[in-house]
């Protein structure tokens, strides 16, 4: 099973019965084991912060936001079990107290834009200061937005020099071998990517271009000259 639910969150959260009534409940969905700790530690060395419930993949970060109701999701984009980037729209539709900020590595404004406009309110670089951590969590927690500042105006360039519904070149590239009839897997050993982060970015195209289905890519691709019959 790739999920954990820590008991040690869990009894703070219990115990927080006796805390001022503003601290900040928060689910903590990463794969990696040392950077969810790390996390953790930062998040609960501050006195209105609570992680109550640890997850390692898609499925758990939704059944722990359910069981938990948390005011804040801190969310990776890359985790085995489904789309992360997939995941947040249902969390904001079944749970809208729940605000969510993206914690990831994935630096490119595409992901950002992407993660925000699917109904992230923070988004933070993994190699930011930790204070930047801590303020996304308590600016999204009273319903403001947070962006890494680093990527604040990549955002804005990008938008006014390709449009914000434009695929990244790599993501052209994924398209056209989707549409070729390559699997993800396949897909995978010839970019030397994983086949996480293939699906990640295959769950952005169909984001972008409102597509849903193979056929619907295909098409796509074949109108803008991608593949040739």
């Amino acid at each position: 099973m790739g999920s954990r639910e820590t008991t040690a969150g869990d009894a703070s959260a219990e115990d927080g019965a006796s805390s001022p009534t503003t601290l900040i409940r928060i689910v903590l969905a990463d794969d990696h084991v040392v950077v969810r700790s790390g996390v953790r530690l930062l998040l609960e060395s501050e006195p209105d912060l609570a992680v109550v419930a640890e997850a390692s993949d898609v499925e758990s970060a939704k059944r722990y936001v359910r069981g938990h109701h948390p005011a804040v999701l801190v969310l990776d984009l890359s985790m085995p079990g489904g789309s992360a980037l997939e995941l947040i729209p249902t969390i904001r539709s079944e749970f809208p107290a729940t605000q969510i900020v993206v914690l990831t590595a994935h630096r490119e404004p595409a992901f950002a834009r992407e993660a925000l406009d699917a109904g992230a309110l923070g988004y933070v670089l993994k190699d930011a200061a930790s204070d930047e951590l801590v303020q996304a969590v308590r600016r999204v927690a009273a319903g403001e937005s947070f962006l890494d500042p680093a990527l604040g105006a990549l955002l804005a360039s990008e938008r006014s020099a390709s449009g914000p519904r434009a695929l990244s070149e790599r993501e052209a590239h994924v398209l056209t071998l989707i549409a070729l009839g390559h699997t993800n897997a396949e897909i995978a050993g010839q970019l030397y990517l994983s086949v996480r982060t293939v699906e990640t970015h295959r769950s952005h195209i169909q984001h972008k271009l409102q597509l849903s289905s193979r056929a619907e890519l295909v098409s796509y691709a074949l109108e803008r000259g991608l593949i040739k019959t």
